[in-house]
């Protein structure tokens, strides 16, 4: 019997204020504390990537600002290997509003994929892959995807600090979440929610 292929899983990574919001009322995350260990845990889930699933405000940032961290002598060794990973990496955006111009410098790693599109696509990827599809950032992109059913974990870093008021993590019902653990981030007073979705 011939063996099934194994099904990648699409995987959330997300900071949060500990009250629950991604970004202030300005709309700025960079107000959460976004540490060494921080950026170690998501360099480890980078590296478990196959390929990412970003929306088009976080490929514009990421993009625009990783890859040539790679050859960057200030930068530290873990954003020097962002950037390396970044710099070849399969990129799948769910957009409808980017231009040839804005991926041109990334073009050969790059897939657009339209809104109309997104779930069915997602479906095709997760079924193709073997390693994870992952998310930094793109909350309105992978909250459509929850709410869709289509991810598999929810990896919510929540840092030591409440803002009050700001953007919340979640645009909607998130559906059952099934809480799988919560560590502490080495060194750090932030910890990590990973919750385990009900995907359809």
């Amino acid at each position: 019997m011939a063996r099934r292929h194994p099904m990648g899983k699409l995987v959330v990574c997300n900071i949060m204020s500990v009250d629950g919001y991604y970004a202030d009322s300005d709309g700025n995350p960079l107000v959460l504390e976004m540490d060494a260990a921080f950026d170690a845990y998501n360099l480890e889930r980078l590296r478990a990537a196959e390929t990412l699933l970003l929306g088009a405000n976080s490929y514009r940032t990421f993009m625009g600002f990783w890859p040539a961290q790679a050859d960057n002598p200030e930068a530290s060794a873990a954003n020097r290997e962002f950037g390396a990973i970044y710099g070849r990496i399969k990129v799948n955006v769910i957009s409808d509003s980017l231009t040839g111009d804005d991926i041109a410098p990334w073009s050969e790693q790059t897939t657009v994929i339209g809104r109309e599109d997104a779930e069915s696509r997602v479906k095709e990827l997760k079924q193709q892959a073997e390693g994870d599809l992952v998310t930094f950032g793109s909350r309105i992109t992978w909250n459509a995807l929850l709410q869709a059913g289509l991810v598999d974990e929810l990896h919510l870093v929540v840092g030591p600090a409440a803002l009050g008021t700001g953007t919340p993590i979640f645009t909607g019902a998130s559906g059952r979440l099934s809480l799988a653990e919560v560590p502490r981030l080495d060194g750090s007073d932030s910890a990590v929610l990973r919750y385990e979705a009900s995907v359809a």
